[in-house]
């Protein structure tokens, strides 16, 4: 099984920054895909920003610019970056794994338990 945990959320004013911290355990054959996503009050889940096993990065245009995605393998950590922050940038964050394991191959989603930005105006 695959746990995420992310913490480094808070409450952050207009302008100011955070970084988001993704940690994962467990056993872990193969990532397709990791990325961030957030919900809103009242709003669906969205995608903030991906990285693919390659490498290849994407984010979401209203983020573009201003959040970075990262890992460290030898931590098994992803980041995300939060620069510039606005208010319409609340929301529960959640990190996600696209990844199969040593006991089932087939590939799964699995999903942290979020972690609330706040961004005061």
């Amino acid at each position: 099984q695959v746990q995420l945990v992310e913490s480094g959320g808070g409450l952050v004013q207009a302008g100011g920054s955070l970084r988001l911290s993704c940690a994962a355990s467990g056993s872990i054959s193969s990532i397709n895909r990791m990325g961030w996503y957030r919900q809103a009050p009242g709003k669906q889940r969205e995608l903030v920003t991906i990285v693919t096993n390659g490498g290849i990065t994407d984010y979401t245009d209203s983020v573009k610019g201003r959040f970075t995605i990262s890992r460290d393998n030898a931590k098994n950590t992803m980041y995300l970056q939060m620069n510039s922050l606005k208010p319409e940038d609340t929301a529960i964050y959640y990190c996600n794994y696209y990844c199969n394991t040593p006991t089932d191959w087939r590939f799964r989603n699995y999903w942290g338990q979020g972690t609330q930005v706040t961004v005061s105006s």
